[in-house]
Protein backbone atom coordinates (compact mmCIF):
# COMPACT_ATOMS: atom_id res chain seq x y z
CA UNK A 1 0.00 0.00 0.00
CA UNK A 2 1.65 3.09 -1.01
CA UNK A 3 1.85 6.66 1.08
CA UNK A 4 -0.47 8.54 -0.83
CA UNK A 5 -3.54 5.73 -1.01
CA UNK A 6 -2.88 5.66 2.99
CA UNK A 7 -3.16 9.13 3.67
CA UNK A 8 -6.19 8.76 1.29
CA UNK A 9 -8.42 7.33 3.74
CA UNK A 10 -10.30 8.54 6.64
CA UNK A 11 -9.91 7.95 10.67
CA UNK A 12 -12.65 5.13 10.51
CA UNK A 13 -10.89 3.49 7.38
CA UNK A 14 -7.44 3.66 9.24
CA UNK A 15 -8.61 2.03 12.52
CA UNK A 16 -10.17 -0.81 10.72
CA UNK A 17 -7.04 -1.05 8.18
CA UNK A 18 -4.72 -1.26 11.11
CA UNK A 19 -6.77 -3.97 12.86
CA UNK A 20 -6.89 -6.40 9.71
CA UNK A 21 -2.97 -5.98 9.03
CA UNK A 22 -2.24 -6.50 12.09
CA UNK A 23 -4.18 -10.21 12.04
CA UNK A 24 -2.71 -10.52 8.93
CA UNK A 25 0.79 -10.33 11.04
CA UNK A 26 0.04 -12.81 13.38
CA UNK A 27 -1.13 -15.27 11.00
CA UNK A 28 2.41 -14.37 9.09
CA UNK A 29 3.66 -15.21 12.33
CA UNK A 30 1.92 -18.58 13.67
CA UNK A 31 2.47 -19.83 10.32
CA UNK A 32 6.23 -19.11 10.46
CA UNK A 33 6.67 -20.32 13.43
CA UNK A 34 5.16 -23.90 12.73
CA UNK A 35 7.12 -24.10 9.63
CA UNK A 36 8.73 -21.81 7.64
CA UNK A 37 6.90 -19.50 5.37
CA UNK A 38 8.45 -18.93 1.81
CA UNK A 39 8.97 -15.59 1.99
CA UNK A 40 9.89 -14.40 5.75
CA UNK A 41 10.46 -10.92 4.53
CA UNK A 42 6.79 -10.71 4.29
CA UNK A 43 7.24 -10.14 8.25
CA UNK A 44 8.85 -7.42 8.23
CA UNK A 45 6.36 -5.80 5.26
CA UNK A 46 3.73 -6.25 7.63
CA UNK A 47 4.91 -4.79 10.43
CA UNK A 48 6.51 -1.70 9.05
CA UNK A 49 2.77 -1.47 6.85
CA UNK A 50 0.62 -1.68 10.26
CA UNK A 51 3.86 0.89 11.59
CA UNK A 52 3.18 3.64 8.59
CA UNK A 53 -0.57 3.11 8.98
CA UNK A 54 -0.67 3.99 13.12
CA UNK A 55 1.71 7.21 11.79
CA UNK A 56 -1.26 8.22 9.38
CA UNK A 57 -3.67 8.02 11.90
CA UNK A 58 -1.45 9.70 14.80
CA UNK A 59 -0.96 12.23 11.71
CA UNK A 60 -4.61 13.21 11.26
CA UNK A 61 -5.33 12.77 14.97
CA UNK A 62 -3.24 15.87 15.44
CA UNK A 63 -4.90 17.75 12.68
CA UNK A 64 -7.90 18.10 14.16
Amino acid sequence: MKNSEINALTEGELNDRIVAEQENLTKLRFAHAISPIENPNKIGQAKKLVARLKTALRAKQLAK
